[in-house]
């Protein structure tokens, strides 16, 4: 009789990994790391559970998308007041805080629940090329 063995948290291993967004496409690069996020590159998948590995971007400023996106793409957040929409774009947001275009990229991409929230807690995000984790000796995502 087969059955189907859950990983216990004990048994699960995390590792570190380390993605160079410089002339990467933003989709293409949040759909990379999601993956790692969640766990799916790991033979012990498991949808309910958080498998998933760490991961640290750097060069976040460097991050490209395709098109008119640059120009034409629109960030919003609320306040929660009545009025309170902000409305940016892709541009200006790039040169303010660019940390946020990939981080809003890959949220979308994880599950929007507890466990989402739980696997975008190991994503690392970073300005330029250094960042305090090494450590935890990062590897190169081969993305």
């Amino acid at each position: 009789m087969n059955k189907t063995i859950t990983p216990s948290l004990e048994t699960i291993e995390r590792s570190w990994f380390l993605v160079d967004a410089k002339d990467k496409t933003l989709g293409r690069l949040a759909t990379d790391i999601a993956s790692v996020l969640r766990g799916k590159n790991k033979p012990t998948f498991t949808p309910h559970l958080d498998t998933g590995d760490f991961v640290i971007v750097i060069n976040a400023e460097k991050v490209e998308v395709t098109g008119k996106k640059a120009s034409q793409k629109l960030y919003r957040r609320h306040s929660g007041r009545p009025g309170g929409m902000k409305v940016e774009k892709f541009e200006s947001l790039q040169e303010r805080i660019p940390e946020r275009i990939i981080e809003q990229a890959v949220k979308g991409m994880l599950p929007h629940n507890s466990l989402g929230r739980q696997q975008f807690k190991k994503l690392k995000v970073y300005k330029g090329l250094d960042h305090p984790h090494a450590a935890q000796n990062p590897v190169s995502l081969n993305s």
